[in-house]
C-alpha cells in the first residue's frame, strides 16, 4: 500500500513479524495461536513495515523450519500483506530507532518496529516479543496471545 495512512477512521494495530508466522504455522500445538494470528489479520485495522515483511519471508523459508514455505509461497503471502498499509524503511526511522534503542535499552531492531508503528499512527504492536503492557512514549505492546 503506501507508507503512510491517510484519513483512517480506526486506530490501527501494528502486527510483528511473529503474528505473521503464526498465522502460517501447521503446528498442532500453535492451533490457538494460529487461529488468533488468522482472526487479526482478518481485520481492517492492522499495519506493518518492511522490516517485519522482510524478516517474515527469511523465518518462513528458512530450511530448519518444520513446515517451511516455498519462495513462491513466501513471495504470494507477502504480496497479500502489502494489502495493508506497510512503512517502508526511511532514514527518519533509523534515526527515530536509533534514539528509542538509546532511551529504552532495546535492540535496534525491536526499536525500528516501535518506531514504525509510531510513524503509521499505531497506538499498539501486537507482538509476544516485547513486555506486554510496556509503553514507549505513547505506543504500546500488548501480546494477542496470552
Amino acid at each position: 500500500m503506501t507508507d503512510s495512512i491517510a484519513n483512517r477512521s480506526t486506530i490501527v494495530r501494528f502486527v510483528d513479524t511473529n503474528v505473521l508466522l503464526y498465522a502460517i504455522s501447521r503446528d498442532p500445538q500453535e492451533r490457538g495461536k494460529a487461529a488468533i494470528a488468522n482472526e487479526l489479520l482478518a481485520g481492517r485495522d492492522v499495519a506493518l513495515s518492511v522490516q517485519v515483511l522482510q524478516e517474515f519471508y527469511v523465518q518462513a523459508t528458512r530450511e530448519s523450519r518444520d513446515d517451511p514455505l516455498t519462495h513462491h509461497q513466501a513471495m504470494q503471502l507477502v504480496s497479500a500483506y502489502a494489502r495493508f498499509p506497510v512503512q517502508a524503511t526511511t532514514i527518519e526511522l533509523v534515526h527515530a530507532a536509533m534514539t528509542t534503542r538509546d532511551r529504552f535499552r532495546l535492540s535496534y531492531w525491536d526499536s525500528a518496529i516501535i518506531e514504525a508503528a509510531r510513524m503509521l499512527g499505531c497506538e499498539t504492536v501486537m507482538s509476544e516479543d516485547f513486555s506486554a503492557g510496556q509503553d514507549y512514549d505513547g505506543v504500546t505492546v500488548t501480546n494477542p496471545f496470552s
